[in-house]
């Protein structure tokens, strides 16, 4: 999601949108309807400002239920993520936040319901919206989660995002060894054949995204 509408970007650029998607509301709810595990959103703008998008969140997780919602954008301290879980999220995401203040409060707040993005660009996380370096590299920053007791990691390539081109298989072969838990892989997807090769390394799911739009 960017400015209220749904969208799909090209490698994390706010001026490269290349699928308008009309209202999130009602694409939530089509996709619901096929019977997902997850619903998987992003809330863009929140990720970049840091604004929460509690109201937002609160009228997805009703459009899509039973079906949990997995959401992410604009968590910036525990507080911010225990609310969400009250308007309905079932799994937060945390970025920014994770990496800045650490996992250890995160963890300590949701529990199982935390999940913390590993956005990767040449092999640094990427925070803010994708629009920051951490400082920190993939090792590290799984390594840091892994010693915190993070429950799952979703890892993003993030030049492999919104292009069809199929994710970046080393990477998260790599992330999904060293975390040694639940990951779930982002970037990339186009098909079910990209699926089963994450399978086969191990990784518990993965976000499908332009590919479902397409």
């Amino acid at each position: 999601m960017l400015d209220g509408r749904a969208v799909r970007l090209e490698r994390g650029d706010f001026d490269a949108v290349t699928r308008e998607a009309g209202d999130p509301v009602e694409l939530a709810r089509r996709f619901a309807a096929t019977g997902p595990p997850l619903l998987h959103v992003v809330v863009l703008d929140a990720a970049r400002d840091g604004r929460l998008p509690l109201e937002l969140a609160g009228r997805l997780a009703a459009a899509i239920a039973p079906v949990p919602l997995q959401l992410g954008g604009g968590v910036r301290d525990p507080e911010d993520a225990v609310a969400l879980v009250d308007a309905g999220v079932a799994r937060v995401i945390v970025g920014t936040a994770a990496f800045e203040q650490g996992p250890e409060p995160y963890v300590a707040a949701l529990g199982e319901r935390l999940v913390v993005a590993v956005d990767v660009r040449d092999g640094e996380v990427r925070t803010r919206g994708w629009l920051a370096g951490s400082g920190l590299s993939v090792d590290d920053a799984v390594d840091r989660c892994r010693a915190a007791g993070v429950a799952r990691l979703l890892c993003t390539a993030v030049d492999r995002d919104g292009t069809m081109a199929g994710p970046d298989l080393e990477l998260m072969g790599r992330v999904a060894a060293r975390f040694g838990g639940p990951v779930l892989a982002a970037g990339g997807v186009r098909s079910q054949k990209d699926i089963d090769a994450l399978d086969a390394l191990g990784l518990e799911g993965a976000v499908v995204g332009r590919a479902l739009l397409d």
